[in-house]
C-alpha cells in the first residue's frame, strides 16, 4: 500500500522498510528455496512476475509490507546497502470485507543465520503497532503451516491463541484481539521503536 511508502520503522534488532524494486532480487533468491516456499505456502516466481508482486504490493490498498533489515549490520556498516541487510519481510492483509478491523498478519524471516534470534519477534511486534496506530487494526489473524513449530510458538508467547485447524490446508490460525490490556502491553513492548521519513533507500542509518 502506498500508506507505507514513505515509513521507515527502527527497532533494535530489526529496521522496517518499504518493499522497493531494489529489494526483488535478493527476494527472489531467497523464495528459490524449496524450505521457504513449503513455510510460506509460495509458489516460485519468474524474476519478472517477482517485480509485478512488488508492484501490486506497493498499490494494493490491502496489503502493506514492510523489508526486514538487520539493525545492528545496517547500523554498524556505513553506507551498507539495504540489500546487503535483509534477513526477510512481514506482512499485512487486509482482505476481510466484513470486518475492516481484521488484519491477517505474516513474517518470513528468510536468512537462516537470523532465525532464533529475537528478530522476527520484533518485527511482528512492530507490525502490529502499525497496524493498530496506523491501519485503526483491532484484530490480527495468523495463518501457520501446522509443521512450522516455531512459528506457531512465536506468535503464542506474543499472545496469540489458537482459534481453528484445517486438516485440508494443513494450518493452524491463531487470533490476537486488541482489547484495553492488550493495547497497554503492546505500546509497552514497542515504545522504543522511531517512525522515520524513508525515501526509497536513502534513509541513513543513525
Amino acid at each position: 500500500m502506498r500508506l507505507n511508502q514513505n515509513t521507515l520503522l527502527l527497532g533494535k534488532k530489526v529496521v522496517l522498510v518499504p518493499y522497493t524494486s531494489k529489494h526483488v532480487p535478493r527476494y527472489h533468491e531467497w523464495m528459490k528455496s524449496e524450505e521457504l516456499q513449503r513455510l510460506t505456502a509460495s509458489e516460485p516466481l519468474s524474476l519478472e512476475q517477482e517485480y509485478a508482486m512488488q508492484r501490486s504490493w506497493r498499490e494494493d490498498a490491502d496489503k502493506c509490507t514492510f523489508i526486514v533489515l538487520d539493525a545492528e549490520k545496517w547500523q554498524a556498516q556505513p553506507g551498507a546497502t539495504e540489500e546487503s541487510c535483509m534477513v526477510g519481510d512481514v506482512n499485512l492483509f487486509l482482505t476481510n470485507l466484513e470486518d475492516p478491523t481484521l488484519g491477517e498478519i505474516e513474517v518470513m524471516i528468510a536468512e537462516p543465520s537470523c532465525r532464533g534470534k529475537g528478530l522476527g519477534t520484533e518485527a511482528v511486534l512492530m507490525m502490529l503497532s502499525y497496524g493498530v496506530t496506523r491501519l485503526d487494526l483491532t484484530k490480527f489473524e495468523a495463518k501457520i503451516g501446522q509443521g512450522n513449530e516455531p512459528s506457531i510458538r512465536m506468535f503464542q508467547k506474543l499472545h496469540f491463541e489458537q482459534v481453528a485447524v484445517s486438516s485440508v490446508f494443513q494450518e493452524v490460525t491463531l487470533r490476537l484481539t486488541m482489547s484495553e490490556s492488550e493495547h497497554h502491553w503492546l505500546l509497552e513492548q514497542t515504545s522504543h521503536v522511531e517512525e522515520k521519513p524513508y525515501r526509497d533507500g536513502s534513509a541513513e542509518p543513525c
